[in-house]
């Protein structure tokens, strides 16, 4: 955080630039900043102690935005219609919400942040919207982000068009990669989990110089009670929020709800009495592997197997100590998938590495180039795990 003293001399409080003085302080409270003012008298200086709250602003625009989209996403997935289901070329389920919701994140961020630059590296675009086939799909987006920014009320949003849509659609064509500020986004990270009603989450972080510096987690269908085995549940609501931002701690709030609190990875030392989360779809994660590893560390529960960053949400208030993820051979992991993740876990106290212990980069573009695969647990368990890890591997690799 830090402060800054910053000193005008006392000719500086003329009239003369009594406009400069209000314009600066302006600008401070812009980049909200909280200023304290003190003076003794006309011929001392003006001391400002400048108290920085970096990101601030960011984070706040981040969960409005994430927040909105789940909105949307809501909505469409209790009337899921097979005509909303579009096949990229990787045959992975591409809804409406997918794209409504990188619309509706895109149009947020450039309304609250107007003076940055900005930058988005997401995972849609919009070629196939705007060929002849992709029109009354295109219409519906359109007619969802519109009915969405209506139901915020606190704001006057005017009517997007089409073209409007189709615009911030594509915002998210950065490249990121290591200079100035990058966000990064899924707009429905688990588009399976979404198609079958189980679990997604909205993927939203923010890069600063190759550094992931806030994120948030919008997981509509995830409760607000642990889902931990060992867990009585005691609250039937659905719908959290998670948010970080560096060196402040990981938080959550329910989905739309106000109050908010601190999160923090399980403190589990035993690797017996840990429970670990994989993904649900064996083609995104080999769950063999991930056995083996289970095995070697004494794990007795069985995985906990759900969609999307739902999973670093959930091990961030300490809901299971480990998550895995093997992706198989040929795949490349992408900034949007672990991004938002990576930050609420890290910042709840956890780590997360790739299979060989090395931290995640997310400064050379679209793209995680990962030994094997991500681990992640709390600091306590990382030591056994990376040997569980390592042996597993060498095992695998002695078979083939």
């Amino acid at each position: 955080m830090g402060t800054a003293t910053v000193w005008w001399r006392a000719r500086a409080i003329s009239a003369g630039v009594g406009s400069d003085w209000r314009l600066s302080e302006a600008r401070i409270r812009t980049r909200c900043i909280s200023v304290s003012t003190r003076s003794s008298c006309c011929s001392s200086p003006l001391t400002l102690i400048v108290s920085s709250m970096p990101y601030e602003k960011e984070l706040a625009a981040a969960k409005k935005a994430a927040t909105l989209a789940a909105r949307l996403c809501q909505k469409v997935q209790k009337a899921l219609l097979q005509s909303d289901v579009h096949s990229k070329s990787d045959k992975s389920p591409v809804t409406v919400a997918d794209y409504g919701s990188q619309a509706l994140v895109s149009f947020i961020l450039e309304r609250e942040l107007p003076s940055e630059p900005f930058s988005i590296v997401a995972e849609e675009d919009s070629g196939d919207l705007r060929k002849e086939s992709g029109q009354e799909t295109l219409k519906r987006i359109t007619e969802l982000v519109n009915d969405t920014l209506a139901s915020e009320g606190s704001d006057s949003f005017p009517t997007l068009t089409t073209d409007d849509v189709l615009a911030a659609i594509d915002n998210g064509k950065s490249e990121g990669g290591p200079v100035g500020q990058h966000w990064v986004l899924d707009p429905i990270d688990g588009t399976k989990g979404f198609v079958r009603g189980d679990q997604y989450a909205i993927a939203l972080g923010l890069l600063h110089e190759g550094k992931v510096v806030l994120g948030v987690l919008a997981c509509p269908n995830l409760p607000l009670a642990s889902i931990g085995s060992n867990q009585l549940h005691s609250s039937n609501e659905v719908g959290c929020l998670f948010f970080a931002k560096v060196g402040d701690g990981a938080y959550l709030q329910a989905l739309g709800g106000s109050t908010q609190t601190k999160v923090h990875v399980c403190d589990v030392d035993n690797p017996e009495e840990a429970s670990f989360f994989e993904s649900f779809e064996a083609a995104h994660s080999s769950h063999d592997l991930s056995s083996s590893i289970a095995e070697k560390l004494g794990v007795k529960a069985p995985p906990v197997r759900i969609d999307s960053q739902a999973k670093y949400g959930a091990l961030s208030r300490g809901d299971g100590a480990i998550y895995l993820r093997f992706p198989h051979k040929g795949y490349r992991e992408k900034i949007w998938d672990h991004a938002a993740g990576s930050i609420v876990v890290t910042e709840a106290g956890g780590i997360v590495t790739d299979a060989a212990g090395n931290p995640l980069d997310f400064s050379k573009g679209k793209f995680l180039d990962v030994v094997s695969g991500i681990i992640v647990t709390n600091q306590k368990l990382m030591p056994s795990l990376l040997r569980a890890v390592k042996e597993a591997l060498n095992e695998k690799a002695s078979s083939l």
